[in-house]
């Protein structure tokens, strides 16, 4: 290869990495690494703690851990919100699908709840589509369609009638998919730090005094468990926030499929569930499905 070629191929590199869906890309992975030890960490804090008392610490402890990222976007003084009502939306549906999705984690198996959880990615899509007037191209289309496949045969839906558990799960999905779109729609006008800041202070006060209707305080395993909840609820919201800014939500979600076979992969290792050759098919193609997600349109040729 020429010095010429190689400069090329290095240049074609760079720009494949620096290209806003890859580093939508990136910011998934650190989203899908929070979400799979706040998965763990909820199961463990709520055989202890009820879940209202789970959700209130966990914004409390939040917003406390949410200080440095303050100081560095400029203090209290930068996020001043142009739209308080839609903050408050969002947050009263984030906080309902967020207790959904802990009470669905004592009810259900773990790998079951992520599982039925990625009916979202579907209703996203069609949000994104009637709110934000994003387009569905023929490689989202198959992306999407690819990934609920998979998750259906990891899934299974009609071996057996569906519990009350696996309903609140389907529940908090729908409710996470609105709360997707509209933090889609607020990164047009305000800061990571803003929504993550209000995300916290909205969600604290609605969850204070179910919190402590039912308060009771947690042992030294149980304050280990909550301070990973609040570290890695936070900042896993951080990294949705950034991967939305550089993508469509009709690309960012479909990557979060490749949480359900690294739940599968978790609860293989921390609680000795059976793998089978069917999750490993699933596995393979939501892990397809990601690949084709990432396959922007051609660029036009010059003329």
């Amino acid at each position: 290869m020429t010095g010429g070629a190689q400069r090329a191929e290095v240049g074609r590199s760079t720009g494949l990495l620096s290209s806003p869906v890859m580093k939508a890309a990136a910011w998934m992975a650190g989203w899908l690494s929070c979400m799979m030890v706040m998965a763990v960490a909820g199961r463990e804090a709520t055989r202890e703690l009820h879940v209202f008392q789970v959700v209130v610490m966990r914004s409390l402890l939040g917003l406390a851990m949410l200080y440095p990222l303050v100081r560095l976007s400029g203090g209290f003084g930068a996020l001043r919100t142009s739209q308080p009502w839609l903050h408050i939306a969002r947050n009263i549906v984030h906080y309902g699908a967020q207790f959904g999705w802990f009470m669905a984690l004592t009810m259900i198996p773990l790998a079951q709840v992520i599982s039925i959880e990625f009916t979202m990615p579907i209703w996203t899509a069609i949000l994104a589509v009637s709110f934000l007037g994003e387009r569905m191209g023929l490689w989202k289309n198959i992306a999407v369609a690819t990934g609920i496949v998979g998750v259906a045969i990891i899934v299974r839906p009609f071996s057996g009638g569906a519990n009350v558990g696996q309903l609140i799960a389907l529940a908090a999905a729908v409710g996470f998919a609105m709360s997707v779109i509209m933090v889609k729609a607020l990164t047009r006008t305000e800061s990571t730090a803003t929504i993550l800041f209000w995300m916290m202070v909205i969600q604290s006060v609605l969850g204070l005094v179910p919190g402590l209707l039912v308060w009771r305080w947690p042992s030294a395993h149980g304050w280990a468990w909550i301070l990973v909840i609040g570290f890695v609820g936070t900042y896993s919201h951080y990294c949705m926030t950034c991967a939305l800014r550089y993508a469509d939500a009709t690309t960012v979600v479909p990557m979060d499929f490749l949480r359900v076979p690294l739940a599968a992969l978790v609860g293989w290792l921390i609680y000795a569930e059976r793998i089978d050759l069917l999750t490993v098919l699933g596995a393979a193609l939501i892990l397809a499905a990601n690949l084709l997600n990432l396959k922007g349109p051609a660029p036009a040729k010059p003329t």
